[in-house]
């Protein structure tokens, strides 16, 4: 007994000491750089709506498991053995691990592999190829009614019809690119290829940069190194020329629409008809201030008619195309930042405005769709808080809004084809992310997963979210990650990290509050680490945003300086070491914050920064800041260049040398500018890699990043 008594206490204690180290683990800089896939938080692949039915589908150990909306129960409807069976009795190659699949209908998917499509019918356990396309094919994009398969080769546009391979364009000059995205992916464009509904027409994107200037990139991989032009219109200069052309798939024959002059336009969000006789394109000016939607027809390419325009002093900014209801197809619905928030707005094809169906002092982030009868919308927007994202839905006869998501926190949702079920994925402060199945009155039917913290073993610092008032009295959020083991009695350096820019919000209510894993390592370090989204910022309304038009760094970094004043206020803060760090709009605001206010920083460090706007590409540059013979001094005002004699801090400036997005020679010009003025700044470049530093690399930034930190700070 005594023997018994003493191995349980031995037990006991070996148990209790487990549990307390398992509680004191802490990040390593792999973790930091998210190599370590033990720390993802748990998701389900590829899960999606099967078909029009109330069931869903996700891929787990190379098997499709299948469920239903109002049902716990799981099924295994499908394993790799099974596709791999198929693929042998038809001749063709294995797959070695589950393909990405596509719903066609409650039992039918389809996927590609080895520049192959196929159909797989799980009722009658069968798969068949339905089509085959060129090896070299890029930018693959499958019509889902007709299995046509559009595809680049270098800068051709090619649709593969039943194994046909049929060239759609054929230009020799590599400046006319067919197929391809185009106005350097602003404005919501991602692709540049456009099905229509039926699957009878492809809309596609021609882009000209013949005239736009050569841009030299150096590939240092051969011995001797080659010279790669880009093209990159710069603000100011002249951007490249955008057409659309549309190709029929019965008649092989393309025509281009007749967009007209001036031919330096954009032509964004490409939306076809549902009857498929008309296209429609917003049109916006190059100065980006008068947006006008257009009607085209499809067989002629002749212009109808301008449906409405929309203008604004600064600018307007379309990144949505048209959504049409289901019951009623002259009707649509268009996204509209027109009252100062993005909204939902109803209108029909002759370009009445039927009525808004959403308003406020908030923002429609995202539209998930309607039901059959568009009875109701659905969407994800900021109505509770700027920081969270959830599920509504509108009822479009009274436009009364109901709330869907039952959790505070960031949601993201899947709504299925009938609008009666949604798959809602979440994470807030306190939940790494969760699963759950809601119907259209909000109920909560089932968690397919429920949250698991993959850090709960792992010592954090303590973090929290607040606001505090910017000279105009605004609300700005601020995020402060504490150090492990904080003792308010002791004072602690800080680092401040920082975007700033448009389109981007780094504070929100989901897991790690936004910050990711290599602030929580920063703050593991012993910094007090913290973060304020300033004006310019996204998601808080276009005055908000547009703040900052044509004075970038200006309101800012006033902003910025705020949460400066904040801090120092803090008995836990040591006021004499303050560092910077951020990337891209962040690097500008890390070095125009370091040498606008000499004295109050020790240490920054500006990755991909842009130093002088005129260096910067066209659209967006002259989206925030006018063109530099319209804005000269807004310009001036701006550049680095014009502060690099106020330079007290350290200062380490890292750079991409094939980055496509803030050119290299931003940085140079300043370690140039430097020089002359006798001012000492430290430099790092990383050969091949482009606006970012990713892969294994990643590693390698980030201890180089901390490194000097500890050294300096």
């Amino acid at each position: 007994m005594k023997t018994f008594f003493k191995l349980s206490a031995i037990s006991f204690l070996l148990l209790f000491h487990l549990l307390i180290v398992a509680q004191e683990k802490h990040l390593t800089l792999e973790d930091a750089s998210w190599m370590n896939p033990e720390i993802y938080p748990s998701s389900l692949t590829q899960l999606k709506w099967m078909g029009k039915s109330d069931k869903f589908a996700y891929i787990k150990n190379n098997c499709i498991v299948s469920g239903k909306a109002v049902c716990e129960k799981r099924d295994t409807i499908l394993r790799i053995d099974d596709i791999n069976t198929g693929m042998t009795k038809i001749e063709k190659d294995s797959v070695k691990s589950f393909p990405s699949i596509t719903w066609l209908g409650d039992n039918v998917f389809m996927f590609i592999h080895n520049n192959q499509l196929f159909l797989y019918d799980l009722s009658e356990k069968e798969i068949r190829e339905i089509n085959s396309f060129n090896e070299k094919a890029k930018n693959k994009d499958v019509e889902k009614h007709t299995f046509q398969v559009a595809y680049n080769i270098e800068n051709n546009l090619f649709v593969a019809q039943e194994g046909n391979q049929i060239q759609i364009t054929n230009d020799e000059n590599k400046g006319i690119v067919n197929g391809k995205s185009v106005h350097r992916n602003e404005f919501g464009i991602h692709k540049g290829t456009f099905w229509s509904p039926e699957g009878n027409y492809l809309a596609f994107y021609r882009k000209d940069e013949t005239m736009v200037t050569d841009y030299p990139l150096v590939n240092i991989d051969s011995r001797i190194a080659k010279l790669n032009n880009i093209k990159y219109p710069m603000a100011g200069m002249t951007s490249h020329q955008v057409t659309v052309g549309i190709f029929d798939c019965q008649t092989h024959k393309t025509i281009f629409l007749k967009t007209g002059e001036p031919a330096e336009q954009y032509l964004t969000n490409i939306s076809w008809g549902p009857e498929e006789k008309y296209i429609y394109i917003a049109v916006l000016n190059r100065d980006q201030n008068h947006l006008k939607l257009n009607q085209y027809d499809v067989e002629t390419g002749d212009f109808i008619k301008t449906l409405f325009e929309d203008k604004n002093e600064k600018y307007v900014e379309p990144e949505h195309g048209m959504y049409f209801l289901n019951s009623k197809p002259e009707q649509f619905i268009w996204f509209s930042e027109r009252d100062g928030f993005n909204h939902l707005y109803l209108y029909n094809t002759g370009g009445e405005l039927i009525k808004q169906l959403t308003k406020g002092e908030w923002v429609v982030t995202n539209f998930l769709g309607t039901d059959p009868k568009d009875k109701k919308v659905f969407f994800t927007g900021t109505k509770e808080s700027p920081i969270e994202r959830n599920i509504y839905s509108v009822d479009l006869k009274d436009l009364k809004i109901t709330r869907l998501s039952p959790d505070k926190g960031t949601h993201r949702a899947i709504l299925n084809k009938n609008g009666k079920y949604i798959i809602d994925i979440y994470s807030s402060t306190t939940v790494t992310r969760e699963y759950k199945i809601l119907d259209a009155k909000a109920k909560v039917l089932q968690i397919l997963l429920e949250n698991k913290d993959p850090l709960k073993d792992y010592k954090l610092g303590e973090m929290s979210i607040f606001t505090i008032k910017g000279n105009d009295s605004t609300d700005l959020y601020c995020r402060l990650i504490k150090p492990v083991d904080f003792d308010s009695t002791k004072k602690y350096p800080v680092i401040i990290y920082v975007y700033g820019g448009p389109h981007a919000q780094l504070i929100t209510d989901s897991w790690l509050g936004g910050a990711g894993l290599y602030l929580n390592y920063l703050a593991e370090q012993g910094y007090i680490i913290f973060t304020l989204d300033n004006r310019g910022s996204a998601n808080r309304g276009f005055d908000f945003e547009s703040a900052i038009f044509r004075n970038l760094g200006d309101i800012e970094i006033a902003d910025q300086m705020k949460g400066v004043e904040f801090l120092k206020s803090q008995d836990f803060v040591d006021t004499n070491r303050f560092g910077v760090d951020g990337w891209s709009y962040g690097g500008f605001m890390t070095i125009s914050m370091l040498l606008k206010n000499p004295g109050v920083f020790k240490v920054g460090v500006a990755g991909g920064p842009v130093i002088d706007w005129k260096y910067y590409e066209v659209m967006y540059g002259e989206r925030y800041m006018d063109t530099p013979e319209d804005n000269p001094d807004g310009y001036e005002k701006a550049s680095l260049l014009n502060y690099a004699d106020k330079l007290d801090s350290k200062l380490l400036i890292i750079h991409g040398t094939n980055d496509l997005t803030v050119v290299l020679q931003n940085s140079l010009v300043f370690i140039k500018k430097c020089i002359s003025e006798g001012v000492q700044v430290d430099y790092f470049v990383y050969p091949g890699h482009g606006h970012g530093v990713g892969r294994n690399d990643r590693l390698h930034l980030n201890k180089k990043i901390i490194t000097y930190f500890n050294d300096y700070l």
